[in-house]
């Protein structure tokens, strides 16, 4: 029991545990034993009737499992694993003496001692939620992983139940939004600039999370696009795809709303609105970092006024793209593009004397 203790707590809390030492062995007493772990940052105080003594004088504990600990800032808890009695006053106290996950996570949960601090995004769409969490909690919460779902109200039911498991919930609402997208909201999400191009963004953003007890919710999914979200590591990522029939609300976000006009033409044919969302997204694109996006949303940006030979906003986007290609280093790209813009611009300008 004591190893398979080490080992899921291990592979869900990030922490190091020493077993070997921590043997109680023949001519050794608990209290001398609980000292000698407090070499650690914390301990775990086994109980069972072949170590706990029948009976126990509180003089023979109280100074090594109660006073010293406390006087040190030494973290010490107890758990039994069967039907013995330690002394109440020791505490916190986990009962695994049921065999189940529950006493498990509960001891993870003391070690971790921190919790994702999570609002779902729709407290209603829980309600719908069918399927075993329990089944997820062992694949996501109780060790990394990756699991999809079908279910976006069983992901959020999943997460809002969990959220002690993991140090932060990232939840992405991802519909039809290019991978490119959905990588700079993660990053936004997480404070990180992302100035690359996308496939360096995604390994920035593999470093990054494959090292931490994350959770990524993509949920509300409709294109392949949101698997390059999946880190590894110590990170989970849960996946939720929706019906293929969902139509998702127009973002309020102005990056977003701006993304889901140049994906969806059809929604917005006033040409001077979508040249408002183009620049009022371009801002905070370039001011987080969202390079990639910009520059994404500046070619989407580029060849609608192609098609509707507005030069102005062909000029106007092409500065922006050559601005980004040239902070990449794809110099001659950018040359090539500058030209054309050059040359296009001069023959408006012979037009116009």
């Amino acid at each position: 029991m004591a190893a398979r203790l080490v080992s899921f707590v291990e592979r869900g809390a990030e922490v190091r545990v020493f077993l070997e030492e921590g043997q109680l062995r023949a001519g050794e007493d608990l209290a001398g034993k609980a000292r000698e772990g407090r070499m650690a940052d914390m301990v775990l105080v086994l109980f069972s009737r072949d170590s706990l003594p029948p009976r126990w004088p509180r003089s023979q504990w109280e100074n090594a499992l109660l006073r010293e600990p406390a006087e040190e800032g030494v973290r010490i808890a107890f758990a039994k694993l069967d039907d013995c009695v330690p002394p109440r006053v020791l505490m916190p106290q986990f009962d695994l003496s049921e065999r189940t996950l529950n006493g498990l996570r509960e001891v993870k949960r003391w070690v971790r001692q921190r919790a994702a601090v999570y609002t779902p995004p729709d407290d209603r769409r829980q309600e719908g939620a069918t399927g075993d969490l329990e089944i997820l909690g062992i694949a996501l919460a109780d060790r990394p992983g990756t699991e999809t779902v079908s279910s976006t109200p069983l992901a959020l039911a999943f997460a809002h139940t969990y959220d002690h498991d993991f140090d932060a919930i990232l939840p992405i609402e991802c519909g039809d939004r290019t991978a490119t997208a959905l990588a700079g909201e993660l990053a936004s999400q997480l404070g990180l600039r992302l100035e690359g191009e996308h496939e360096a963004n995604l390994e920035q953003l593999r470093e990054f999370c494959a090292a931490r007890r994350f959770l990524v919710l993509l949920y509300d999914v409709l294109t392949p696009s949101a698997y390059e979200l999946g880190f590894g590591g110590s990170c989970s990522t849960l996946i939720a795809t929706a019906p293929a029939h969902t139509v998702l609300p127009v973002p309020r976000d102005p990056v977003r709303h701006a993304q889901y006009a140049f994906t969806h033409p059809e929604s917005h044919n006033d040409w001077p609105e979508l040249c408002r969302l183009a620049r009022h997204a371009r801002t905070p694109l370039q001011v987080q970092g969202r390079i990639a996006e910009c520059y994404e949303l500046m070619e989407q940006w580029h060849g609608a006024a192609k098609l509707r030979g507005d030069r102005t906003v062909l000029d106007e986007s092409t500065r922006e793209m050559v601005w980004i290609l040239e902070s990449w280093g794809r110099t001659e790209e950018a040359q090539n593009l500058e030209y054309r813009r050059a040359a296009e611009f001069g023959d408006q300008m012979m037009l116009a004397f």
